[in-house]
């Protein structure tokens, strides 16, 4: 979480250094390179954790897993080296057709780390997965600060400086890819132990039932990228601007975006540690239970969360002196939405262990497919007429009619005791504290009104729920000792 929230934070000092449309460039660009990733990896990740529970030759499925990431990536990162200008254009990225091509060498190390990381989550080896990324996201950090701010003052004022030999100012905003690459091929070095034991031995059969299994998850991970990102490309077709006017509406939505991704960044995390342990925990007898008790502490975990962002976004605005740049300032209007539909794409992937335990993998296509037709529908309904407010309604209804589908599909199929009342409660209850608290905010805008309020409201759902609760929370380390006995809150 911390290298994440690295990352962030450089992402909202890159609004500071980049002028509005080439930010809003380089969101495009990252975003179909989100895209990219799923079809580079195509589901090979997840079949591995499926595919190694019980495993006596665990090396041959590395050895078959990884030997078909390596030859695919191989292929498709050249073909993407190789048509980079038509990419480029395709992209509405025409004048750099460089930036398509540092991608590519980013996919390609990326992708053959993938089966190394996941090998790392697998025999739960935390401290080297989270070190290894942490260092990807402070080199990434490090190298964008160095050829974005340290370079161009060494140019201004040390223009004999030797480490200038190496910046090139025309490169300008591309030095956020150009560091992004030169850290993903460092994380790839840096497992070189995790890849050392590589033979060439594919097992064909093996592979073959990593496909069969791996290859629906594609259609679910590019559903689950179009239903994530595709409104900020949309926005570039479907609003009646110039290519440099829609630009900039894309910075403005993505700057919003970047307050609600701290609940993503919980829910990433969450998957990094809960797919593996799912599946280690599908062959026991009470796994069913500890799903939902899971699932418990996820959503309580995700509506503090909601809470923090919303009922405080005024602080945070004026923290990172968003009101300055007051096109940023405009779109902070839409965290709210995107906030909760982060909160409910967190509970569908909890609920999505049903369908892959199960080895339904089509029913979580089904699913996703079902999301993308209400995000395309809305999208393409509502941008003309709303812009990127319309995007952020048809994320939050995207996802909370999959959370909906997958629950009700999945109890029929692999029943979970979820306490789906409690927790649907806790939904409704946070809603309606901040609709109270806008409310209130309506009488005067201050931060004299706007804090205190908030952290009453927040904290008053905070001990309600360690009441309610008190039973399961009594039992967690630290502060299950606060909660237990006479030290009851």
């Amino acid at each position: 979480m911390a290298a994440r929230f690295l990352n962030l934070l450089l992402k909202f000092v890159l609004i500071y250094l980049i002028p509005m449309s080439n930010y809003g460039e380089m969101t495009k660009v990252y975003i179909y390179s989100t895209f990219l990733t799923v079809l580079f990896t195509y589901g090979m990740e997840t079949a591995y954790f499926r595919f190694v529970q019980g495993r006596p030759d665990k090396q041959e499925l590395f050895n078959t897993s990884f030997g078909s990431i390596l030859i695919s990536t191989l292929f498709l990162s050249g073909a993407m080296y190789l048509w980079a200008g038509p990419i480029a254009v395709a992209w509405k990225v025409a004048k750099h057709p460089e930036w398509v091509r540092w991608f590519a060498v980013i996919l390609a190390f990326d992708t053959l780390a993938a089966i190394p990381f996941a090998k790392l989550r697998q025999e739960q080896r935390p401290v080297k997965y989270a070190f290894l990324k942490f260092v990807n996201i402070f080199l990434q950090v490090l190298f964008a600060l160095y050829f974005l701010v340290a370079c161009p003052w060494m140019a201004q004022h040390h223009p004999d400086n030797p480490l200038l030999k190496a910046y090139d100012p025309k490169i300008d905003v591309g030095y956020v890819f150009v560091a992004n690459m030169i850290a993903s091929v460092l994380t790839l070095l840096f497992l070189y132990k995790e890849l050392k034991g590589f033979r060439w031995k594919i097992n064909r059969r093996l592979w073959k039932q990593l496909l069969i299994y791996g290859l629906p998850l594609v259609i679910v991970g590019l559903g689950g990228m179009i239903n994530d990102v595709v409104d900020r490309l949309l926005l570039d077709y479907l609003l009646p601007h110039s290519e440099e006017a829609n630009n900039t509406v894309i910075a403005i939505y993505q700057g919003a975006y970047l307050f609600a991704m701290a609940i993503n960044i919980f829910i990433q995390v969450f998957k990094f540690g809960a797919e593996p342990f799912f599946f280690n925990e599908m062959a026991k007898e009470n796994a069913r239970e500890t799903y939902a008790r899971i699932m418990k502490f996820f959503v309580i975990g995700t509506c503090w969360m909601f809470l923090g962002i919303v009922l405080f976004r005024d602080v945070w605005v004026h923290l990172l002196d968003i009101r300055k740049h007051p096109e940023y300032a405009e779109g902070m209007r839409v965290i709210p939405q995107l906030a909760l539909a982060y909160v409910c794409l967190g509970i569908y992937y909890n609920l999505a262990v049903w369908y892959k335990l199960t080895n339904r993998t089509r029913a979580g296509a089904t699913i996703t497919l079902i999301g993308t037709v209400v995000t395309l529908g809305l999208n393409f309904w509502w941008i003309p007429r709303y812009s990127y407010v319309g995007c952020a309604w048809a994320s939050l209804l995207c996802y909370l009619v999959m959370m909906l589908v997958s629950y009700v599909w999945g109890q029929k199929v692999y029943r979970v005791p979820y306490e789906s009342k409690k927790l649907g409660g806790y939904l409704v209850i946070v809603v309606l504290i901040f609709l109270v608290h806008q409310w209130i905010n309506s009488f005067s805008h201050h931060l004299w009104l706007s804090v205190p309020t908030g952290l009453i409201l927040m904290g008053g759902f905070i001990v309600f729920t360690l009441r309610n609760d008190r039973q399961e929370f009594s039992q967690l380390p630290v502060i299950g000792k606060y909660l237990s006995g006479n030290n009851r809150i």
